[in-house]
């Protein structure tokens, strides 16, 4: 499954993890910084497309903005 989303074009982001060391990790030194990848978080959605109803991958932000509609019943 593609990790992209139909209606924005949402689609993975590359970052690093960034390993520190000492008690209270967060104010000491650097260890190591290693690749790691941020994921959409997308979902597989009913929408109406053009009248008809069409399954589609969907970011939980478009839904939450009502970008798409869902078809009910």
């Amino acid at each position: 499954m593609s990790k992209k989303c139909d209606v924005c074009g949402k689609q993975p982001m590359f970052g690093n993890s960034v390993a520190r060391l000492g008690k209270g990790a967060m104010i000491r030194r650097v260890k190591a910084r290693t690749s790691r990848r941020f994921n959409p978080n997308i979902q597989p959605f009913l929408a109406i497309v053009k009248g008809t109803p069409t399954r589609m991958k969907v970011c939980t932000s478009c839904i939450k903005a009502g970008k798409v509609q869902r078809v009910v019943g």
